[in-house]
């Protein structure tokens, strides 16, 4: 059926309900580390932007997990902040293999 129905009025789309994810994503707890590091130096974006030669919004979206940053990109940035592929890969792999109630992902909400 097209857009619209006959009488003029907007055909209603369905979505099919998507699972929970249960798992979360790499760029997610990558971005997470990253994030963390960076606070923990002292470090504004733009610094660690800077010496990684990326933006800051870049290196913001990357922090918050919106972003899929190649190798390339991971490794200049980890290098901003002293960390190589291999130390993102274990991080991004405990904080993979937390269990749910160590995760900072959980958030309750009160009604």
């Amino acid at each position: 059926m097209s857009e619209a129905r006959r009488d003029g009025r907007a055909a209603r789309r369905t979505e099919t309900p998507q699972p929970e994810r249960t798992e979360r994503l790499w760029r997610d707890v990558v971005g997470e580390q990253l994030r963390e590091t960076r606070r923990a130096r002292g470090e504004t974006l733009q610094t660690v932007a800077k010496r990684a030669s990326v933006s800051m919004q870049y290196l913001s979206e990357v922090e918050r997990g919106s972003k899929e940053p190649s190798s390339e990109i991971l490794a200049a940035i980890g290098a901003s902040l002293e960390l190589t592929l291999l130390d993102l890969t274990v991080g991004a792999a405990g904080r993979l293999q937390a269990p749910p109630s160590d995760r900072r992902d959980n958030v309750v909400l009160a009604a």
